[in-house]
């Protein structure tokens, strides 16, 4: 059944760096809502892809050791890996270093500029280079930045503006008179009340001072900024063109529905319509600005060893445990929160004894009373009315929830039909009903509503966990999964040989995974602060380094110091004298470990009185861990007193 076209968007992510789960909640929301329009008949184009133009791109680069270009293709390429190994069905991946893009982005901004909607000025002001943008001194929040609270720098530049001004009245009637364009009701009151009725300032829209951007076609000097190379990758996926639009194009636009985090409602609701209204095209039906995921009640740190990838935790736990938390924990329009802990204890909950309990044991009584085949379904009492009517109340309740982007909602109510299956089992009983023969006709048709009740959920679950969704199917062996199906009862047909049953969800142990995890973030704590201790390191030039005499010498002789556990005294031959060095590895080292060793020693080191001994320079050693360290020994065949450079 043809329902008409249905376009549907995500953000696309910036190439800065690989996705943590909170950024890969966004592509399994929109994955699960386009999935759910097929479902229901709809002609679906899903499109995401990456932003991957700007100053900050260009700053990892050169931090990288890379161009631009090969940085962005091997992280575009990494977050496209999420998205396919998150099993969503996107079925256009844009990336703005695409060709058609580059083009498309260069007449948009032509246009704009012949016919006057862009102009050339010069900003000045506060600029925070993370989120590329310019704010007054009004805008900082303790004087960082208002978005991501970083430090900002004062910079001027020539820049080409947009006048978002010229367009101000005319938008905000729009949003009056189309109140679902902002989804939720508090984003639009937030867009209208602390941006729009203010005032719009006109938009820079053009840069100088990076290269790593579309280049202006007539001013050289200038690449187009972000606002109008990554918003406009909504239209020319579908091949927008200024001149010739295609007819994919004129099929999908408008979209249908935006969805976006929370931090860019913004950019779409003020900057994203104003273009359009200037290119005279028509605005996106609605703008949906969801939730973040949060580590517990924290964002996610690297410094705090609390980021979670998608693909960790797909190796842990599988795709559709990852999709199934993600789609059942965010609330509608409040933050969500994403812990181990909770995780495991919903796929425990949920799908392993709710979801897989009912369908394991579903089809092994088939198989075990009937050998996989139920003869009829004709003994039907008041019980087994009202269990059918609240199998099929799950309809309704879950395309409310899509119709309202309460994704969570929808879910629940289809796990509700499960957790109500295993209640008409132990209302029913089938292994007392099996101890008589005269209740067998009773007894294959309560198994046969169980039967149906499980395909109804399958193909109600199948936007959310696809995969698990086709094993229920092979396992009741169906091939009945229209959408159609589920509206009324009795699609599961009699004589149908059910397969052996497969658990879908084995339970977790969880005390032992979570102690793994634990060792997992610990370590992932100290790698992380130890790049931080690295990365800040003071930078010194070749002369500051020269001034450093390195020297191989030879241990001689080793004993403790008794006044200090942590020393050793070590007696080197530096090639010309012998000099003595104390040296606080005594934790990690005897004296038989070293005595005979080569090592390298700094020569020219002030002498220092440590506990009565005198130290005479200093031998290198690595830290290796929290608690390890490892002195760096050098091969025998170099002479004592080699000079190391």
């Amino acid at each position: 059944m043809d329902k008409g076209k249905y376009y549907i968007t995500t953000a696309i992510a910036y190439t800065s760096r690989k996705p943590h789960i909170g950024n890969s909640y966004e592509i399994v929301l929109t994955d699960a809502i386009a999935r759910f329009k097929r479902l229901q008949g709809y002609d679906v184009f899903f499109c995401t892809g990456t932003d991957e133009h700007g100053q900050k791109i260009e700053e990892y680069a050169k931090a990288a050791g890379v161009t631009p270009k090969e940085y962005v293709d091997k992280v575009s390429a990494e977050i496209r890996r999420i998205c396919d190994l998150l099993n969503t069905t996107y079925d256009h991946f844009i990336r703005t270093t695409d060709d058609y893009h580059e083009k498309a982005v260069q007449k948009i901004f032509k246009k704009l500029y012949d016919q006057g909607d862009i102009y050339k000025g010069a900003y000045e002001g506060n600029y925070c280079v993370p989120c590329e943008s310019f704010f007054t001194d009004s805008q900082l929040v303790d004087g960082k930045c208002p978005d991501c609270g970083r430090p900002v720098k004062y910079a001027k530049e020539e820049a080409y503006f947009f006048k978002l001004s010229k367009y101000q009245k005319r938008l905000e009637e729009y949003i009056e008179n189309n109140p679902d364009f902002i989804y939720p009701e508090s984003r639009k009151k937030e867009m209208l009340n602390n941006f729009i009725r203010p005032g719009l300032q006109d938009l820079c829209v053009s840069r100088t001072s990076f290269k790593w951007g579309i280049p202006v076609t007539f001013d050289d000097k200038h690449v187009i900024y972000v606002w109008i190379d990554a918003l406009s990758n909504y239209i020319t996926a579908l091949g927008y063109d200024v001149d010739n639009p295609s007819e994919k194009y004129k099929k999908y636009w408008p979209a249908d529905v935006h969805i976006i985090g929370k931090d860019i409602v913004r950019f779409h609701t003020i900057y994203w319509p104003i273009m359009l209204m200037a290119l005279g095209e028509p605005l996106p039906k609605q703008v949906y600005g969801h939730p973040w995921l949060l580590f517990g009640a924290d964002k996610m740190s690297k410094s705090k060893g609390n980021v979670i990838y998608a693909d960790e935790l797909v190796e842990r736990f599988g795709v559709d445990a990852v999709r199934y938390y993600l789609l059942s924990e965010m609330p509608h329009a409040t933050d969500g929160s994403i812990s181990y802990e909770t995780m495991i204890e919903r796929y425990n909950s949920d799908l392993a004894n709710t979801l897989g309990n009912l369908v394991n044991r579903t089809v092994a009584m088939v198989n075990k009373y009937f050998d996989g085949v139920l003869p009829c379904n004709s003994e039907k009492t008041e019980l087994d009315d009202g269990f059918i009517a609240d199998v099929l109340a799950a309809r309704p309740a879950l395309e409310q929830g899509f119709a309202q982007f309460k994704i969570a909602d929808a879910l629940e109510a289809v796990m509700n039909v499960a957790k109500r299956s295993n209640k008409y089992i132990d209302e029913t009983a089938p292994w007392a009903l099996a101890k008589n023969e005269a209740d067998r006709n009773r007894l294959s048709t309560v198994l046969y509503n169980l039967l149906e009740a499980i395909r109804i959920i399958a193909v109600e679950l199948s936007p959310f966990i696809p995969d698990t969704a086709q094993k229920i199917f092979a396992q009741i062996n169906t091939d009945n999964v229209s959408y159609e199906s589920v509206f009324t009862f009795g699609g599961y047909a009699i004589g149908t040989k059910v397969n052996a049953p497969v658990p879908l969800f084995n339970r977790i142990d969880a005390p032992a995974v979570l102690a793994e995890i634990a060792a997992d973030m610990e370590k992932k704590a100290a790698e992380a602060q130890r790049k931080q201790e690295i990365e800040g390191v003071a930078k010194i030039g070749i002369e500051d380094f020269a001034k450093v005499d390195l020297r191989a010498a030879l241990i001689t002789a080793c004993e403790p110091v008794k006044k200090a556990k942590k020393l050793l005294k070590l007696t080197l031959d530096d090639g010309v004298k012998a000099r003595t060095v104390a040296s606080g590895i005594a934790k990690w080292y005897t004296p038989d470990d070293l005595i005979g060793r080569k090592v390298v020693l700094v020569s020219n080191l002030k002498p220092a009185v440590l506990c009565g001994v005198e130290s005479q320079g200093m031998i290198l050693a690595a830290d290796c861990g929290a608690d390890d360290v490892k002195v760096i020994f050098l091969d025998d065949s170099i002479p004592a007193g080699a000079k190391i450079r």
